[in-house]
């Protein structure tokens, strides 16, 4: 076992370094352009990977976002707080509404109960 261990390491490594070679994009290649990169990674696969992963990417800068399109989460975008808040302000005048209308029904049974409890005077 001991002695597939560092193999497979290496390979792993090695795939590990190649796919992100591939997808890194070619502003964030640095020393050299991104094909010699490719090459250096796969006819040297430990020290090309290892050389990779230590100077060939930038490294703790962000990508920039896409065009026209800047990822925010839901709790920080106003326009989602904004739809939230319509929502609960239509459930809220909805159950008002109901609240309203249930409380009118109530008044008019009373006033009908009481019609008719009440004699009739002349």
């Amino acid at each position: 076992m001991l002695r597939i261990l560092p193999p497979l390491l290496v390979l792993a490594l090695w795939i590990w370094a190649f796919i992100d070679c591939l997808t890194t994009p070619e502003e964030e290649v640095k020393h050299m352009p991104k094909v010699i990169w490719v090459i250096v990674v796969l006819l040297f696969p430990l020290l090309g990977s290892i050389a990779w992963l230590a100077i060939g990417k930038q490294r703790g800068v962000p990508r920039p976002a896409r065009a026209g399109y800047a990822p925010v989460a839901p709790d920080d975008n106003p326009e989602f707080l904004a739809s939230l808040k319509k929502q609960q302000d239509d459930r809220d005048t909805d159950h008002l509404k109901q609240w309203e209308a249930d409380l009118r029904r109530r008044e008019q049974e009373l006033r009908d109960r009481d019609r008719k409890d009440r004699p009739e005077q002349d």
